[in-house]
């Protein structure tokens, strides 16, 4: 029988012993390979200590999770292809670096999602931001859209989906097909996200296994008010 216990880690720098660092909840190791957590490092540990701790405030909420957001977002960018760049540094030597193949634009699926673009902005320069909200019918529990708005040229362009949340993968799933429907390939989209459950990620592994999911925690599971 599986354990109820979250996994757990001894996390602390290099040259402390086990012993002199305390353990702390880490993510449960996600068992699809188009699903990548961050590294369960002290900074990230300590950043979502923060944000879920309930007698965080307001504003130190937003601050932690604008950090947690932007680590998201740099490690999105990892995923991307790039090509060779040859460059000549000021003092006149060569350097042979790389830069993005293609170009990119954030759809946020709304309202929660919104919280994501000021991150992504901070790291892509006048990155380009579509926007999709669906909402769910409390009745059926079921996904419905209700608006889009999305670059024209968006099949043309690799996508960074943005909500923070992922529970059953309802909405997030949906806004992946109005994604496809506009043109824009299943490989093209990475999905950031910042706690997720292992129900939401293994639909969305299981339904888009080309589709890369970037999260930095996956959850035990969902409670009853899923």
């Amino acid at each position: 029988m599986a354990s109820n216990e979250p996994p757990k880690e001894c996390l602390g720098p290099e040259y402390r012993s086990k012993e002199e660092k305390p353990q702390a909840t880490v993510s449960t190791t996600p068992s699809h390979e188009n699903v990548l957590i961050l590294p369960q490092t002290p900074q990230l540990i300590s950043l979502l200590t923060m944000i879920r701790d309930r007698e965080t405030d307001r504003a130190n909420f937003i601050f932690y999770s604008n950090r947690i957001i932007r680590l998201l977002v740099e490690e999105g960018l990892n995923h991307l292809p790039v090509h060779p760049k040859k460059i000549t540094t000021p003092v006149g030597r060569p350097y042979d670096g790389v830069e993005f193949e293609g170009k990119i634009c954030g759809v946020s699926i709304m309202r929660a999602g919104e919280s994501m673009e000021q991150g992504l902005r901070d790291c892509c320069r006048s990155v380009r931001i579509g926007k999709i909200l669906i909402q769910r019918d409390e009745n059926t529990s079921k996904p419905h859209l209700f608006y889009e708005k999305l670059p024209t040229d968006i099949a043309n362009r690799w996508v960074l989906l943005l909500d923070p949340m992922l529970a059953t993968g309802g909405s997030a799933l949906m806004a992946v097909e109005v994604l496809i429907k506009h043109g824009v390939p299943e490989e093209h989209i990475l999905f950031l996200n910042l706690i997720a459950s292992p129900e939401g990620v293994s639909n969305f592994a299981k339904r888009f296994p080309k589709l890369r999911v970037v999260t930095a925690f996956i959850d035990q599971g969902l409670d009853s008010n899923k």
